[in-house]
């Protein structure tokens, strides 16, 4: 099939892409990488009156580093976050997140930006996001303005980002020395959404956890993050800590969908299997991490 007619914008700078997001009002859509949107269009799955692309507007494809923050333009392609030598110092749970999106030829194309405002609740990014505490900035005819990943999603492939909003850059905070994180997904296929997917981080101090972060994708309508069980975990020294009880009570907390790919039932037995190997890998990298 081909997409229904639109109009299509090519602005070169953020202030004109802002200003024709505007002058479309609500039939106007973001284009950035063009991995999700574009089969949707081909499908007729939705139709916009005008696309504004920003495939053309520079400024927006960036990586570096602010204080403790790497901060990363939209438009940078997750083939150079993937290969990017001061993120995989920096945030190594980024890089590691990116090489399980789609395939090499995906990740030549797809944006940083474009996954975390399409929202996927089984893509990698936005659950990345969520479990680092990363902030969005956005900017449209009011301004700029920053989001907390914890605030930024409101259900399946919805934010709050408003309709003439742009999202500009994401900026993941730098763990202290003593983390580690690690990603665990079960796809169909390799390349595939994840079916379940975990995403654990933790910061060891004296051999005690100090920090923890998990979250989920792929098992709600949105990336969901566990900060009661997290907070179970502080304090505790790492050695006593059970990952697979850990992950069978988390899974005890969750109602996944059931769909044409996965029960709910299904869903719940990976998570907890998931859950315990993404944080049995975290530990053991933060260990390795405290006695290099």
């Amino acid at each position: 099939m081909k997409p229904a007619p639109f109009a299509y914008e090519a602005p070169t700078t953020v202030s004109e892409a802002v200003d024709c997001l505007a002058s479309h009002g609500e039939e106007a859509k973001v284009l950035a990488g063009g991995q999700s949107l574009v089969p949707v269009l081909a499908l007729r799955l939705a139709r916009y009156e005008a696309l504004v692309d920003l495939n053309r507007v520079g400024e927006l494809d960036y990586v570096r580093r602010e204080g403790s923050t790497m901060v990363i333009g939209a438009m940078t392609r997750q083939a150079t976050i993937e290969r990017d030598p001061t993120l995989r110092a920096a945030i190594p749970v980024l890089r590691e997140a990116t090489r399980l999106i789609g395939h090499p030829q995906i990740r030549n194309r797809g944006t940083l930006g474009g996954s975390v405002a399409h929202g996927d609740p089984a893509a990698e990014y936005p659950a990345v996001a969520l479990a680092t505490d990363a902030t969005i900035t956005v900017i449209g005819p009011a301004g700029p303005r920053i989001i907390e990943a914890a605030d930024l999603y409101d259900g399946p492939m919805s934010t709050t980002l408003a309709e003439d909003e742009i999202l500009t850059a994401v900026a993941f905070p730098v763990w202290c020395p003593g983390s580690g994180f690690a990603v665990r997904e079960m796809a169909r296929r390799e390349g595939d959404f994840a079916t379940v997917g975990v995403i654990a981080g933790v910061t060891l101090a004296d051999d005690r956890i100090s920090r923890a972060a998990l979250a989920l994708f792929g098992v709600g309508a949105t990336p969901m993050r566990f900060r009661q069980l997290e907070g179970e975990l502080l304090g505790a020294d790492f050695l006593a800590v059970d990952p697979t009880d850990f992950g069978e009570t988390l899974a005890q907390r969750l109602d996944p969908p059931n769909d044409v790919h996965a029960s709910t039932a299904y869903r719940t037995r990976v998570a907890a299997r998931l859950v315990a190997e993404a944080l049995d890998a975290a530990l053991d990298t933060a260990r390795q991490e405290t006695t290099s």
